[in-house]
C-alpha cells in the first residue's frame, strides 16, 4: 500500500512549505510521500536553507513548485496550508483529501539585521517541527 500523499502549501514556497515539507520528511519517515507547493513560486530564501540546515536537512535539489505541478496529477491524502493566504486563495480540487489549516508567519516578512532575520525562520521553524511532532502523535492516537 503507498503511504499517503501530503502537500504543504504556501504563497511562494520558499519558506514555511519547504520548511514543513522537510520536517515531515525527517519526522515521518516513510509514512508520508511529502511535497510542497506554492501559489506563486519565488527561489527558496536561503535562511530557509539556513536554519534547515542547523537541523540537519539537506536542501540540495529542492527548488520552489507551483501548484500547477500537482494539480489534477495527484491524489493527496492531506493538503496542509500554512499561511492565510494559501488558505484563503487555494482552490478545492478533486484528488485532495483532508485539508488542515497550520497558520504560521512568514519570517521573510521580517526586516532587520541578519541575527534579527534568523531569529525569525528559527522561531518559524520551531514551531513548524512542533505543529508536526504534534500531528503525528495525533494520527496515532
Amino acid at each position: 500500500m503507498n503511504p499517503p500523499r501530503v502537500l504543504f502549501l504556501c504563497t511562494g514556497n520558499s519558506a514555511r512549505s519547504q520548511m514543513a515539507e522537510a520536517l515531515l520528511r525527517k519526522h515521518g519517515g516513510d509514512r508520508f510521500e511529502v511535497h510542497s507547493a506554492g501559489l506563486a513560486p519565488q527561489e527558496i530564501n536561503p535562511y530557509t536553507r539556513r536554519v534547515l540546515a542547523e537541523s540537519g536537512l539537506d536542501m540540495a535539489g529542492q527548488s520552489a513548485k507551483g501548484l500547477e505541478v500537482y494539480l489534477d496529477k495527484l491524489h493527496f491524502g492531506y493538503l496542509i496550508t500554512v499561511c492565510a493566504n494559501a488558505e484563503t486563495r487555494c482552490p478545492v480540487f478533486p484528488g485532495m483529501g483532508v485539508r488542515l489549516h497550520w497558520p504560521f508567519d512568514d519570517p521573510a516578512a521580517v526586516v532587520g539585521s541578519d541575527a534579527e532575520k534568523l531569529t525569525a525562520f528559527r522561531r518559524v521553524r520551531d514551531q513548524i517541527e512542533a505543529r508536526i511532532l504534534a500531528w503525528l502523535r495525533e494520527l496515532t492516537v
